[in-house]
């Protein structure tokens, strides 16, 4: 991205970055209360207070899922319609629209998927346990960038840029693997009326008059139907909220600036209830008992935490890397090539999506909670790598002007 180009996008960046970095730290203390609830002598509520089921809807209508699935299927389709949106906004006037300045961040984001997924498989044991390739794929928009914002300016807008970029669309090949590879058997009927009611979304903002067509509120009945119709499909439910987010139209309607609108109402619910709720619902992991050490002796374990803080870092940069010796991708304008390995390492940091993953490819307790602590294992890894990485190589880089993304 030139200069004159990201200049133009610094206040939306400022905005978005700073709520991220707000964000992981929220994230960070949902998690450690989570694991100090569920380690507790209290910790039989954790599991017996997550685990109470609750029935909204009446007859056929009805859904009951315990309270973790309600957070899981239900809330997290909020934060995937927050992802959607970020896509829609990327690929139509962001960094993806450029075909030289999204080649890097695209074949940077494949190298960081494919080769987390390949040391899986081959460190993982078969059965169900090879069902968990999709785990170490994922990279935490939110703890990274909270790394990053402890450099100030220091981390330039680029290296920030950059990194939304990879994780963009690393969450595109997320949801296409969660649809394709961890979803139920279909229920055809159901996601016929799926794809029925995200047509009407679509054509109401031709049919519909002004200004209702432009009040996302006319949308929110008929968004209701097409999740519940989703989740009745067979189809994970949170699909629902991305393909209505990529629906939502990049430009103004009837003048209104509805996807804008729409990321500045709910990023923050996303970023400061909903993922903090998951984390609460999800990280409690009851590691007493000898169970954390089971867990590291397992290679189940290593398999996602060495995908995540190796597989990350040697697929990002160096896929990275061979795009700009082929010239086919460029890193953003004032970017530091030497920052380009610290943002692979913090792209390793895969907390959120990772965690949903394992969710969904186990059954089996006992690989749930492997899966869980490789996480941790890999994640903290990668932090602390990042760190390390950037406080060595930004030595002597000169501090962003007043016009960077600093202090986000």
């Amino acid at each position: 991205m030139t200069g004159p180009r990201l200049a133009r996008r610094l206040p939306m960046l400022r905005e978005f970055l700073q709520q991220e970095a707000t964000a992981g730290l929220v994230l960070v203390a949902a998690t450690v209360v989570a694991l100090v609830w569920a380690n507790s002598p209290a910790g039989d509520s954790y599991v017996r207070f997550w685990h109470q089921e609750l029935t909204l809807g009446a007859g056929r209508l009805a859904v009951t899922e315990d309270l973790q699935h309600w957070v899981n299927d239900g809330l997290m389709a909020i934060f995937f319609f927050v992802v959607g949106l970020e896509i829609k906004r990327e690929l139509v006037t962001g960094e993806l629209t450029d075909r030289r300045a999204a080649a890097l961040p695209v074949l940077a984001a494949l190298g960081g998927v494919i080769l987390p997924a390949v040391i899986y498989l081959l460190l993982a044991p078969g059965g169900e346990a090879a069902r968990g390739w999709g785990i170490p794929m994922a990279t935490d928009i939110a703890f990274a960038v909270g790394i990053l914002a402890l450099f100030g300016a220091r981390a330039s807008p680029g290296a920030k840029l950059l990194l939304l970029s990879i994780a963009i669309v690393d969450d595109i090949i997320a949801i296409v693997v969660i649809a394709a590879f961890y979803s139920g058997a279909i229920h055809w009927g159901w996601l016929a009326i799926a794809v029925l009611g995200l047509l009407a979304v679509a054509a109401m903002r031709q049919w519909v008059p002004s200004p209702w067509a432009a009040s996302p509120w006319a949308y929110v009945p008929v968004a209701v139907v097409i999740w519940f119709a989703v989740l009745e499909s067979g189809v994970h439910a949170t699909i629902a909220g991305v393909a209505l987010g990529l629906l939502t139209p990049a430009h103004p309607v009837h003048g209104r600036p509805v996807l804008e609108q729409l990321e500045h109402l709910l990023h923050p619910v996303s970023a400061y209830l909903v993922i903090p709720l998951f984390a609460l619902a999800n990280a409690g992991v009851d590691l007493r008992g000898g169970i954390l050490g089971d867990a590291l002796g397992e290679p189940l374990t290593w398999a996602v935490a060495l995908g995540l803080v190796v597989g990350k870092t040697l697929g990002i940069g160096g896929a990275a890397t061979i795009a700009r010796r082929l010239r086919v991708g460029e890193l953003p304008g004032g970017m530091p090539p030497a920052q380009l390995w610290p943002v692979a390492a913090l792209g390793g940091i895969g907390f959120t999506v990772a965690l949903f993953i394992a969710d969904l490819a186990f059954t089996d307790p006992a690989l749930i909670i492997q899966a869980k602590v490789g996480i941790f294992v890999g994640s903290i890894a990668a932090a602390i790598l990042g760190f390390a990485l950037l406080t060595l190589l930004s030595r002597g880089t000169p501090r962003a002007s007043g016009g960077s993304v600093a202090h986000p």
